[in-house]
């Protein structure tokens, strides 16, 4: 009788229970704040990936432009 939970549905509960919303909406923040500065290209990429996971429109197919230039720009 019971449900059957997809991989979908078990991500969002867990991003409920662990990440409320204004630490996510901080990490959104620091991500569009975000600027290499004095950090070397790999420590910013992986900042840069690290952080757009918090920004729901940068990780569509559709945004990818976006994401390169947010990226460049950084």
């Amino acid at each position: 009788g019971g449900v059957a939970i997809t991989w979908e549905m078990f991500k969002r509960e867990l991003w409920v229970k662990y990440f409320p919303a204004d630490v996510r909406n901080r990490k959104v923040v620091e991500f569009l704040e975000l600027k290499q500065g004095n950090m070397t290209v790999a420590e910013y990429a992986a900042k840069f990936e690290s952080l757009s996971t918090f920004s729901p429109y940068y990780n569509t197919p559709e945004a990818e432009y976006d994401k390169c230039v947010k990226f460049e720009s950084g």
